[in-house]
């Protein structure tokens, strides 16, 4: 979909009035009938509020204020994505967006909703037009008193990010192999302009990545490690932000065998960490943010064929440690182990790494938000904390106490891959906090990787989660200079 500015209206666009409290809708051209109505409309709640004219569509939009800023932001959002999903009814193609409100980014986050509503995966469907569809809208214009050329450009590049993670997640494993999904990063490395490297599996056992190694015992297919890198000449961090992003493009459970097949059939989804890592660092290139970033992605299945790894098994790690593996299920975190011993010889200022890691996370946080851990400053967290309510890809710390790290000593090995049924997201994250010498963070997105249902602009199936927050950390860090 093509965001633009637009100093009028196209006589094919459906005008789009986004108003507020003190909004005087009879001075947008409205009459006293049109305007009760609309006043009666949104004490009912409704936020868009349409009107067939001679020669096309109008329409007013209305979001509420709440006393909690980001909690009005997202508001407008789903105020755009209800909006999308009423013109996408009537088979609009365009709209021209004016901000009557008294918020100035209106119109860019109801913009944004939009868009974000609009998605469709429609590459397996015999006939594209076929129900259910939910988009036909192709174009939206701002008005220019409403946002600037650059923030649309931002919003327009971050959208396409956003889309390219969904599309990536709702394939399914049958395509998106581990060499298919790292071939899709240095597809986005040529556009956007950054470096793109892929070790192969000779390479990954000349390294020693026994972690990735061994979730992969089980495939078919080989495994990659995809290492990405952008870094401008003005960049304002002399050290590296390394993203770490779980890439299991299909997750069995391996010989700990998922126990139902609901908890399998979207397990294409278990690369969704790994997507949004590839789609942020897009979307930092494409809006040429001035700082330099290095994305980690190591991809395989896990399967139980093969000479699947087992349980009992000691795995020898990239750093050298040993892990006994208990549960094979527990496959995300040999993956990351391997990805954050290897960021150790960038000497970054920060590693972020994201995964679908733990279904007790999201026991503990239903599909409202994702899990924080880490050992990075407090006045890291603060900020990484900020941009989630922002972009409503909110974040609960959780505690990494020392304590914890006893439920995932091994008898025969240094550390076990599992810590048993108690704090399973918190012993997750310790087993990765043992590999990290560094400032760091942990983001177990379990419980948003993947929507059971549709709600306002989070479309059913691949969420894309990841992509928003982890741009908007970058941007808040290359706003702040050296």
């Amino acid at each position: 979909m093509r965001l633009q500015i637009a100093a009028q209206a196209s006589p094919t666009d459906t005008i789009i009035y986004i108003g507020g409290t003190q909004t005087d809708w009879a001075s947008l051209g409205f009459n006293e009938l049109d305007t009760t109505h609309i006043q009666e409309q949104i004490k009912a709640k409704n936020v868009i509020i349409g009107f067939r004219r001679a020669d096309r569509w109008e329409a007013a939009a209305y979001f509420e204020i709440d006393k909690d800023k980001h909690k009005t932001l997202e508001n407008c959002r789903n105020a755009g994505a209800a909006a999308a999903t009423q013109l996408n009814k009537v088979r609009v193609k365009s709209v021209f967006i004016a901000n009557e409100s008294d918020l100035p980014e209106a119109a860019l986050l109801f913009a944004e909703g939009m868009v974000l509503a609009s998605y469709q995966f429609l590459k397996y469907k015999k006939e594209k037009d076929a129900a259910p569809i939910r988009s036909t809208l192709e174009q939206i214009g701002i008005h220019h008193d409403a946002a600037t050329e650059t923030e649309v450009a931002e919003i327009q590049h971050l959208t396409d990010a956003v889309y390219t993670a969904r599309d990536l997640i709702n394939e399914p494993v049958m395509y998106m192999t581990a060499v298919q999904l790292s071939e899709e990063a240095q597809k986005l490395g040529k556009k956007a302009g950054f470096k793109t490297t892929v070790f192969d599996k000779k390479k990954l056992q000349k390294m020693g990545m026994g972690g990735i190694l061994s979730v992969n015992l089980g495939s078919q297919d080989p495994p990659t490690f995809t290492v990405m890198e952008y870094k401008p000449k003005k960049a304002v961090n002399q050290q590296p932000i390394v993203l770490v992003g779980k890439g299991v493009v299909y997750d069995t459970g391996g010989l700990s065998l998922k126990p139902t097949p609901d908890a399998m059939d979207h397990m294409k989804c278990d690369m969704a960490g790994g997507a949004a890592v590839m789609c942020a660092l897009y979307a930092a290139a494409m809006n040429q943010l001035p700082i330099h970033v290095i994305g980690l992605v190591p991809a395989t299945d896990n399967r139980p064929g093969e000479n699947a790894y087992t349980p009992g098994d000691v795995i020898k790690m990239y750093d050298g440690s040993h892990v006994e593996v208990l549960n094979t299920d527990a496959e995300g975190r040999m993956l990351l182990g391997d990805a954050l011993a290897y960021a150790k010889q960038y000497q970054p200022e920060l590693v972020i790494d994201i995964a679908t890691l733990t279904g007790a996370a999201a026991m503990a946080m239903g599909n409202q938000g994702a899990l924080l851990m880490g050992n990075a400053s407090e006045e890291i967290k603060n900020q990484v904390k900020k941009c989630s309510y922002e972009v409503y890809e909110r974040l609960n710390e959780m505690p990494l106490w020392d304590e914890y790290f006893e439920q995932i000593k091994s008898d025969i090995a240094d550390i076990k891959n599992t810590g048993g049924p108690g704090a399973g997201s918190i012993t997750a994250g310790k087993f990765l906090e043992y590999f990290t010498d560094y400032p760091w963070l942990h983001i177990d997105m379990a419980p948003t990787g993947w929507n059971q249902t549709t709600t306002g602009y989070r479309i059913k199936n691949g969420s894309g989660f990841g992509v928003r927050l982890l741009y908007a950390v970058l941007k808040a860090r290359s706003q702040q200079g050296q």
